[in-house]
């Protein structure tokens, strides 16, 4: 069911209260411009100072985040793949999800190459450890143009946030990274190995840092979900009628997280998603309800 008049003057409401952190009531803002600048100002620069904090603890346990978590995934002996393969002769289905051990070995084609590599991967590593941080302090931005009751809706968002995040990006560091490196690397054109795959160490944290940012931001559907519905935008009928085309979109949006284009990467990312799709149905069926009383008793 589209959304009611009521449901649009809220979500316009919400939008401007956001923005110049005015009382729903209609009162003087409590806040001038400038006022919500500053504070946005002070909420970047923590968010920054968060983010340089963890990438210079990485930076400086940089050889040892390098040998033991970043190249993790092209490791023969990375956790995932013994566990993928002795699961695979538990559930006998033979070697099926036992993956070849591949050797990789990256270059450095310029000077400072690798101190730009080990700054690059401290950056990377810093903005996801820091992204709960981050994210609290875009919720305490925010969080003032909330009504108390909305206030107490929320209350978990940032656990919740936080969750799904990690959740993504330990699904796409654990068992999509390993797939989609394995295949790559061991894909080989021709039969006379003319070619020999020798990727930079750029090359390689750029798609690992694809791998890992794509799908912890593709795990906030449910919380996305949950937030749309808030605001009236989508319904759970919406949801279920739109199923076909999501599972279009979802493949969609797999084959662009995985720089792998075998079919198995792409079934491996579509299959968490289509399962989170179903799970923000579920989440914005018990929204709305919620959404639909409210506004009865409101106008009642």
């Amino acid at each position: 069911m589209p959304a009611t008049p009521y449901l649009y003057h809220r979500i316009y409401l919400n939008f401007y209260m956001a923005l110049f952190n005015t009382p729903s009531d209609g009162s003087a803002p409590e806040m001038t411009f400038i006022d919500h600048l500053e504070e946005l100002r002070v909420r970047i620069i923590r968010s920054a100072a968060a983010i340089l904090i963890m990438a210079v603890v990485i930076f400086i346990y940089r050889d040892w985040i390098f040998d033991y978590v970043v190249t993790g995934p092209i490791n023969p002996d990375f956790v995932s793949y013994r566990v993928l393969c002795n699961f695979s002769h538990w559930a006998h289905m033979g070697d099926a999800l036992c993956m070849p051990p591949v050797k990789v070995n990256m270059q450095s084609n310029t000077f400072g190459g690798q101190f730009l590599g080990s700054i690059s991967m401290a950056l990377v590593g810093g903005i996801i450890m820091a992204f709960p941080f981050i994210f609290w302090q875009f919720w305490l931005f925010i969080k003032p143009a909330l009504k108390e009751n909305e206030s107490k809706n929320t209350r978990y968002v940032i656990f919740w946030v936080t969750f799904f995040f990690f959740c993504g990006a330990s699904f796409g560091f654990f068992l999509l990274g390993p797939f989609t490196f394995n295949f790559l690397a061991g894909f080989q054109l021709g039969n006379r190995g003319t070619i020999v795959t020798l990727p930079t160490f750029t090359d390689y944290i750029d798609n690992l840092t694809n791998i890992i940012l794509g799908c912890g931001l593709a795990f906030e559907l449910p919380v996305l979900a949950f937030i749309l519905t808030k605001i009236g935008i989508i319904s759970p009928s919406f949801l279920r009628k739109t199923r076909k085309y999501a599972v279009v979109i979802i493949l969609i949006v797999a084959a662009f997280i995985t720089p792998s284009p075998d079919w198995m990467s792409q079934m491996i990312v579509f299959t968490p998603l289509f399962l989170l799709y179903e799970l923000s149905i579920l989440v914005s069926a018990r929204v709305y309800k919620e959404v639909q009383e409210k506004e009865a008793e409101e106008w009642s």
